[in-house]
Formats: C-alpha cells, structure tokens, sequence
C-alpha cells in the first residue's frame, strides 16, 4: 500500500482541526457545545479516514445505498463543504461575541464619562450657591 501526498495532508489538517475542536472545548470557550465538537469529529474524522482508506467510500457507498463509488465520493466533497460552511458560521457567531462585547464596553465608558459630567455640574452647582 502505497501513501500519496494528499492523504498526509489531509491526515494532518484532519488532526489539528480535531485537536484545536477539543482545545476550544476543553476551555470551554464561547459558542463550543458538545454537539460542534461531534460535528468536528464526525467530519474530520471521516475525511482522515476516507483519506486513508479510500475504498471506505465504496464500502459507505454500499452501506448507505448509493451504487457508484463516485457518488460516496461527490457525498464526502457535500461534507467538505458543510465543513467550512460550519468553520465560517462559527467565526461569524465569535465575530458578533466580540462586536458586542466592543459596544458594551462603549456604552459603559459613555455613561461613566456622562456621570463624571453630572458630577462636575452638581459640584460647580453647590458652589454657586
């Protein structure tokens, strides 16, 4: 059995997505539930293992009924994409957590300055009288 350069690659973006899905969990980062790390191990897992055992797509392929091999093949790339449309969702869902968190802190520094306003005015107030 022969090894090709794409399948090392795909073994090595397989285990550091895997590994940086349970970091994430581990801290127990913002937006990580258990079900997006079982959606990460499902899918990379799966293209690790299809990258290693390619003929694993015609043994799915019969399992799940479809008669051509390419037609597992044309399923796996659908998983591809699902993957990075699933990497881009989360990095929208982190983008709006640190918009919001910027507006909070905003709002927080207006008022803060507006009370210090208030207070200066009230101060200037009581010597005036």
């Amino acid at each position: 059995m022969s090894v090709h350069l794409y399948q090392i690659v795909v073994v090595g973006i397989a285990s550091v997505m895997i590994f940086q899905g349970i970091k994430e969990f581990a801290k127990r980062e913002a937006g990580q539930t258990v079900l997006k790390l079982c959606v990460r191990l499902l899918v990379w897992g799966g293209m690790a293992l299809i990258s290693v055992y390619p003929n694993f797509t015609w043994y799915l392929s019969k399992i799940i009924g479809i008669e051509d091999n390419i037609n597992a093949v044309m399923v796996t790339g659908f998983l591809f994409v699902f993957l990075i449309i699933f990497k881009l969702l989360s990095a929208i869902e982190k983008i709006e957590q640190n918009i919001s968190e910027i507006t909070r802190k905003e709002a927080l520094n207006e008022a803060h300055d507006r009370i210090q306003k208030l207070r200066l005015e009230i101060l200037e107030l009581k010597k005036k009288q």
